[in-house]
């Protein structure tokens, strides 16, 4: 187990800044403890409640979706009584975060890298650009993002400002990029530009297309599970997925084996 694995803190960061638009947000909290240790995929559980209640009871997890020298950003969607809770916070107010929790990406000692993101499941793969481009500055970035429509990705245009990654979108309804799946992309990218390492985080249906396609390639893939966790930290065991290969009991647990793995690891 790495020093990062096995540092977490709990603190109360301070809101820097909120910022809603529509369903999507985006909020920045000052927590420099985290900030030190994160690792592009790790995540952090957020309490939601309103002060001095305790409904909803459980945290919600979030990936860290940037971090910028103490300032933790994430992005959520507006989907339940947490996030609705969390949207109306303000500026100023202390929010209780746990984290950095669970496994993260391992950037690979490659010239090309694939990131291939879905819906929300884009939000850690800024994080994780930013750590390629400043280990190795040299490193072919290439984002594949999709979505349902347009205005889904609206909330990750800041990725097109990162100088170092090129980007190319897909949505389901031709709204914006290609026609299509975000496997397309990936598919033609590999036949332009030639293979590399992949990063995939987004549906599950997506994910383990992803996945299979890297097995028949063989190239190396990494993917970050999404999944209701109620602790954050393997207490409560609710986060369990079957693995592909596991002894004992074939399950693993998001929060504590993951959220990210081998690809193999999940599917053969």
């Amino acid at each position: 187990m790495t020093h990062y694995e096995k540092t977490k803190y709990q603190l109360k960061g301070e809101i820097k800044d909120i910022c809603c638009r529509d369903e999507y947000c985006r909020i920045t909290i000052e927590a420099p403890a985290i900030c030190h240790v994160a690792k592009p995929g790790q995540f952090v559980m957020v309490k939601t409640s309103e002060e001095k209640s305790n409904d909803p009871l459980f945290r919600r997890p979030f990936s860290i979706h940037q971090v910028t020298g103490g300032l933790l950003i994430i992005l959520f969607k507006i989907v339940g009584r947490g996030t609705s809770n969390l949207a109306k916070m303000k500026a100023g107010e202390l929010l209780d975060v746990i984290g950095p929790l669970g496994k993260g990406f391992h950037v690979a000692n490659e010239q090309r890298h694939y990131l291939v993101g879905g819906g929300m499941g884009i939000a850690p793969l800024h994080f994780l650009a930013e750590t390629i481009s400043r280990y190795n500055q040299e490193s072919e970035i290439v984002a594949l993002l999709g979505a349902r429509t347009a205005k889904e990705l609206d909330v990750f245009s800041q990725l097109n400002s990162l100088n170092y990654l090129q980007v190319a979108l897909s949505t389901d309804d031709g709204t914006a990029g290609h026609h299509g799946l975000v496997i397309d992309l990936l598919e033609r990218a590999v036949s332009e530009r030639g293979p590399g390492v992949v990063y995939c985080c987004g549906p599950w249906p997506m994910m383990k297309a992803i996945a299979l396609y890297c097995r028949d390639k063989k190239m190396t893939c990494q993917v970050s599970l999404e999944t209701v966790m109620a602790c954050g930290v393997g207490a409560c065991l609710g986060c369990a997925v079957s693995g592909s290969d596991v002894i004992g009991d074939g399950y693993l647990h998001v929060c504590k084996d993951g959220p990210v793995f081998e690809a193999e690891k999940i599917w053969l």
